[in-house]
């Protein structure tokens, strides 16, 4: 029964995290917030997880009950992140791993989320969409690869919420998303958005210039509220993810689709691809809220699978990169 600790902090959260055969026993988390209007600085953001990260990690082993002796690996975000806070984890878990003497592994953060949707959901081999601040991609597994099936061509659908709240000046806590999705629910007005779609890619970017520049004018002159915007954001962007989404579920024939990603806490989202998983016999499996933001958990869920198979990272090799594609990874652990 491998025991794993993982360390998250690829963006404004860092996480610390037990696993031992599949069981979570601990994951613990903290999150860097700004003011209204602002986003997360690389620089300020690494500073705030080298404050909190080692008390992190004492929580999470002492909830687990478990000793660093007890630990049969120590885990960590490799990337795709932002280099500042990749690099105060990566730098910890080098430690901790050579101080109690224990196998390093590098993992990849993407496929720690979907490995987590994997662990806690029905779905051993789905079709998976993976929605978050740093990511969109529709994939799918064939011959130990996470293969990209299509993905975002530019901002990641999460990024494009968390700006409009920065532009109507809505608060980062708890998350940027989470109160657009609240607002969104008292919208009544859907105003006219650039759709993008391109076979199973699709682009937000023109979406959000669209929004930054008629947003406004629309609020001054009361033509739509900061609540219509939102709802507007929600509509036309999710309804653009079912849109790729049902065209690989026809191509891979899955009959389960797997959310992750951060985003995939969000009900709109979950509800619309219900709708259509329904509609072509296929099974929504959308990750338990816990485990959809980034977590210390998921890390160490991968790094058990990693372990399993052998995949032990090389001190040398376990610099951080902040440009970490899904399908880069070998995937020994599956057939």
């Amino acid at each position: 029964m491998p025991t794993v600790l993982g360390l998250e902090g690829s963006a404004n959260k860092v996480g610390a995290g037990v696993v031992r055969d599949g069981a979570v026993l601990s994951n613990r988390r903290a999150t860097y917030v700004t003011p209204p209007g602002q986003g997360f600085a690389p620089g300020p953001t690494g500073r705030h997880h080298r404050a909190v990260l080692l008390g992190l990690v004492r929580a999470a082993l002492r909830e687990a009950g478990v000793e660093p002796r007890d630990l049969d690996g120590v885990a960590f975000t490799k990337g795709p992140g932002m280099g500042s806070p990749l690099a105060v984890v990566a730098a910890v878990a080098r430690t901790l791993a050579q101080l109690w003497e224990r196998p390093l592994l590098a993992v990849n953060h993407c496929v720690g989320h979907i490995e987590m949707g994997r662990l806690s959901g029905p779905a051993p081999d789905p079709l998976v969409l993976y929605v978050s601040g740093g990511n969109t991609q529709v994939i799918a597994y064939s011959r130990r690869r996470y293969r990209i099936l299509g993905e975002t061509l530019d901002v990641a659908v999460g990024n494009c919420i968390d700006r409009l709240a920065r532009l109507l000046q809505i608060p980062n806590a708890p998350s940027p998303g989470y109160n657009v999705e609240q607002l969104a629910k008292r919208g009544r007005q859907l105003i006219p958005l650039p759709y993008v779609v391109k076979g199973l890619d699709v682009s937000f970017s023109g979406l959000l210039s669209h929004l930054q520049a008629v947003a406004p004018k629309l609020l001054e002159s009361g033509e739509a509220t900061p609540e219509d915007l939102c709802f507007s954001l929600q509509e036309t962007a999710f309804a653009m993810l079912a849109e790729v989404t049902e065209r690989a579920l026809a191509l891979t024939r899955a009959k389960h689709l797997l959310l992750v990603g951060g985003v995939a806490c969000n009900h709109r989202l979950q509800e619309m691809l219900q709708t259509m998983c329904r509609a072509r016999g296929a099974e929504l499996c959308p990750t338990d809220d816990r485990y959809c933001i980034d977590n210390g958990a998921m890390i160490a869920q991968a790094g058990v699978e990693m372990l399993r198979a052998g995949q032990v990272t090389e001190l040398s090799q376990s610099g951080i990169t902040q440009r970490y594609r899904t399908d880069e990874v070998e995937v020994a652990w599956r057939d």
